[in-house]
């Protein structure tokens, strides 16, 4: 595992050299040391949802095998993370602006140069490398650069800082942004001027923008009028702020913009001056102050535009309960739609919010039924329409909230979520199927194409291609989603194909059919289908749905939706990701919910606090990946489970789901290890009701290499592999608990006889098997007989001497070879058939077990001589 970390107390510039740096090891994860800057803190804020950073305890340290290290190389700033860079077989690459000091961390890639910013080494290299980055990217990489550099006025800023920021703004880097997050020190004369120019500032509001104007005169030269403007501009949070000071001889002006409505480049654009929309500055010489200010006053009121609004940006109609909704009501709903939180409405007045925290309380206290006024949050947080887009923005800043309901009038008409402003700040930020940024994407950005390309097979590489070229004829959407993109993610080759569509599923699984010779079982009340190939290979197709569960532990209801809904229902977040099958798009991998980075991290989570109360037979899917993959249930994630078995929630679970997960999980290759690990979590009651675990622990940990070794040995594979472990799972408990789950999960006859003829006998098989003496070969042959292939396993498994295995090969091989005479060659002989001729074949059989004969001469002889003594006991012709 590779991670990417910085300085305890981490500033703007550590945090963009770790963003740089994931573009150039894509396969690290981000992870903070400690604790963060203010300046920092407001900014992921906002971001979280974009930039996929860890904390130390989601990481397992001891997975780490490279660090790569930026801004920093002094080992008393990384806090606990210090500990993994002495541990040996771990690399270390440093990315660093600072000079070398006693005491530092060496690498195998160290560069370190003197720049003002560590930000600038990473541009350069992606620069170098032609690495794509999107305008979030851009913005976060020129903010750390500006950060560190003030503004790029610092004496510390050099040439190559300037380049790198002009390489940025190329790429899309938005300067509202980063002067939104930047703070910087002033000088003595900055600080009086700035005072000046506070004392006279006077506010505007044109065309419902709100604009400051502040001006002052001072004798000589300050340097940094820039700065000073980007620092009115953050004590004030208008949407625009214009600097006019008088300094020398001439007049200087800067001009700041936070929203797209002002362009101060078009505005200073009378008066000579230069910039873009959002930052621009003139000089003029031979025109008094007063008169400057006046005419730039003047352009301002006829160049402004109309800001963007909450009204502009919101989404309605909104999803919402009243005051009398129960709580259990209102955690259905939750879970319906996948919100984290309903408004509270009464005659279409907003009168609180009930978030799903709430909803998990009252339900943990066993008040579900009550109404969910005594639970909402009535101090809610809310804007009118005409609100401008950057006073939410702030209130989701202040109050670390990501929806603001939008009210007219005292009526909730729309709501705004951090994702719709996130929108308006990065033109090209990923909207609900766009491939969701995170660095923890492959190194081409967003597509796997050229993964998906790799890992499949010819034929289902054809089959995605032809999918997306049919859901374009019929003008949908489609998209391969789960199971999957897991295994092309993980390379494990899964050719199990899952469609999901936006459109109608059915109709594209027909058209997919008829392009191959296939035929189509259609499921019209769930919107789905099944391709089947003539070899048996098959696609399923799904409309895209939202599943919700009307209550704990009910098979879900479904409705049409788009493939965010589609993902956010299934069980895991690795398990949650898509690849857009679309024209230009296609191989744009699709992660909401961090899956992708939690592929890399090894980890387990589910995608909302409820996913085991909604489905508790998620719990041991959760054991069943965990296990397959060697990976980890996530800190919360585990808590969710011991908080749901403690609950008992898998008793409201029908035998047939359970049996059909449990199922699943006899048939892995590392059965040994779930069934493990169900006893481990408390689970192995609820599936192997009254059987002890710690009686057949030895026998399920080793069950596995028991039956590799069967084939190794050259024996073929039982047909039903989940019944080896199901049996060793009963084989120490009484014949009635073995039947009693035999019925419970509805084994069939066949099956049911195998359990008890295992139970019945494998202590007699396995105390003949343990003489050296007494017993012959055809009398251990007899008693094996008694039981079923699938008990096998089990025997070998119990026997730990290495004689006593070969005794059982031998034995094995034995039974496999059947004398060559059969009852053709007795009635050849002139006996009629009878009981005789199995009498004489029992007979034979058992000489050849025994060595008495060895050859076909022999057989025939031996047989013929077997009837001779007994035809008085039959008769032939």
């Amino acid at each position: 595992m590779d991670i990417i970390t910085t300085h305890t107390n981490t500033d703007l510039d550590a945090l963009a050299a770790m963003v740089g740096a994931q573009k150039l090891y894509p396969e690290a994860v981000m992870v903070f040391p400690g604790k963060l800057s203010r300046n920092v803190e407001e900014f992921m804020a906002l971001h979280k949802d974009a930039l996929a950073v860890s904390s130390l305890r989601d990481i397992q340290l001891e997975k780490v095998r490279r660090v790569v290290l930026v801004d920093t190389k002094n080992p008393r700033r990384l806090g606990k993370l210090a500990e993994v860079l002495n541990r040996r077989g771990v690399e270390v690459h440093i990315y660093d602006h600072h000079p070398w000091a006693e005491g530092d961390v060496r690498g195998t890639v160290e560069v370190v140069e003197t720049v003002g910013a560590t930000a600038t080494l990473l541009v350069e290299k992606i620069r170098e490398q032609n690495v794509p980055l999107t305008p979030l990217e851009a913005t976060i990489l020129a903010l750390g650069i500006y950060g560190d550099t003030g503004s790029l006025v610092f004496t510390s800023t050099t040439p190559r800082d300037v380049a790198a920021v002009a390489y940025l703004l190329e790429r899309g880097a938005n300067l509202g942004v980063v002067a939104e997050f930047l703070g910087r020190p002033m000088t003595e004369e900055q600080k009086s001027l700035l005072k000046s120019l506070l004392l006279s500032a006077r506010r505007h509001q044109v065309n419902g923008v709100k604009i400051l104007l502040a001006t002052a005169s001072v004798e000589e030269f300050v340097v940094g009028l820039a700065p000073l403007a980007h620092t009115i501009s953050e004590i004030e949070r208008l949407d625009a702020v214009f600097t006019v000071v008088e300094m020398e001889d001439r007049v200087h002006i800067v001009g700041r913009s936070n929203v797209a409505q002002v362009d101060v480049a078009e505005i200073l654009g009378p008066f000579g001056g230069g910039g873009h929309p959002a930052a621009a500055s003139a000089t003029i010489k031979g025109a008094p102050l007063n008169q400057v200010a006046e005419t730039l006053m003047k352009i301002i009121q006829q160049k402004v535009r109309p800001p963007l609004t909450a009204a502009g940006i919101m989404s309605s109609p909104v999803k919402t309960v009243t005051p009398e909704t129960t709580i259990k009501e209102a955690g259905r709903i939750m879970m319906r739609y996948g919100h984290t939180g309903l408004p509270v409405v009464q005659k279409d007045r907003l009168v609180g919010v009930i978030s799903r925290r709430d909803v998990e309380k009252a339900n943990l206290h066993g008040l579900g039924h009550a109404p969910v006024k005594g639970f909402m949050s009535q101090n809610v947080v809310w804007v009118t329409p005409d609100v401008p887009v950057a006073e939410v923005q702030q209130l989701m800043i202040e109050h670390d909230i990501g929806r603001v309901p939008v009210v007219s009038e005292g009526r909730l008409v729309g709501i705004v979520s951090r994702t719709d402003v996130l929108r308006t700040m990065h033109g090209d930020f990923p909207t609900r199927y766009r491939a969701i940024y995170s660095g923890h994407l492959p190194a081409a950005g967003a597509n796997i194409s050229e993964l998906m390309h790799q890992v499949l097979g010819p034929r289902e590489w054809e089959i995605m291609c032809r999918a997306g070229e049919i859901a374009a004829r019929l003008g949908y959407r489609v998209f391969a989603a789960g199971g999957v993109v897991r295994d092309i993610l993980l390379k494990a080759g899964n050719l199990d194909i899952d469609l999901v569509v936006e459109g109608d599923g059915i109709a594209l699984a027909e058209a997919l059919a008829g392009a191959y010779g296939a035929q189509v079982r259609a499921h019209r009340k769930f919107g789905t289908a099944e391709v089947l190939f003539p070899d048996g290979f098959k696609v399923d197709v799904a409309t895209a749905r939202v599943e919700f569960y009307e209550y704990p532990a009910a098979l879900p209801r479904v409705e049409s939706s788009c493939v965010r809904h589609d993902l956010y229902r299934r069980d895991f977040t690795i398990n949650a990701m898509a690849v857009d099958l679309n024209g230009e798009h296609f191989g744009d991998l699709i992660d909401f919910f961090g899956g992708r980075q939690d592929l890399q991290q090894g980890l387990i989570r589910v995608l909302y606090n409820l996913s085991f109360i909604e489905d508790p037979i998620r719990l041991l899917r959760a054991v069943r990946f965990e296990q397959r993959y060697g990976f980890k249930i996530e800190s919360q994630t585990l808590k969710l489970v011991q908080e749901a078995v403690r609950r008992e929630v898998l008793a409201r679970v029908s035998a047939e789901r359970l049996w059909e997960e449990l199922k699943h999980i006899l048939m892995e290759e590392r059965a040994g290890r779930m069934l493990e690990r169900l006893h481990q979590l408390g689970i192995w009651p609820f599936a192997f009701h009254g059987v002890t675990y710690w009686e057949v622990q030895p026998v399920l940990h080793d069950l596995g290499e028991s039956m590799q070794l069967l084939e190794e040995w050259g024996f073929p594979p039982v047909n039903e592999p989940w019944l080896c472990y199901f049996i060793a799972a009963l084989h120490w408990t009484d014949p009635e608990t073995a039947r009693s789950l035999c019925e419970r999960y509805h084994l069939n006859k066949r099956q049911t006889g195998k359990v008890l003829a295992t139970l019945a006998n494998w202590r007699p098989v396995l105390s003949r098997l343990c003489l050296r003496d007494g017993v012959r070969t055809s009398e251990l042959a007899r008693a094996l007989l008694l039981l079923p292939p699938e008990a096998h396993p089990l025997i070998l498994t119990l026997l730990d001497e290495e004689w006593l295995k070969e005794r059982f090969r031998q034995l094995l091989v034995l039974l496999r070879e059947k004398p060559t005479v059969d009852g053709t060659y007795i009635k050849n002989l002139g006996y009629r058939p009878g009981p005789i001729f199995r009498r004489a074949l029992d007979a034979v059989w058992r000489a050849r077990l025994d060595g008495l004969v060895k050859n076909t001469e022999e057989e025939k002889a031996f047989v013929q001589e077997f009837l001779r003594r007994h035809q008085g006991e039959d008769s032939h012709d």
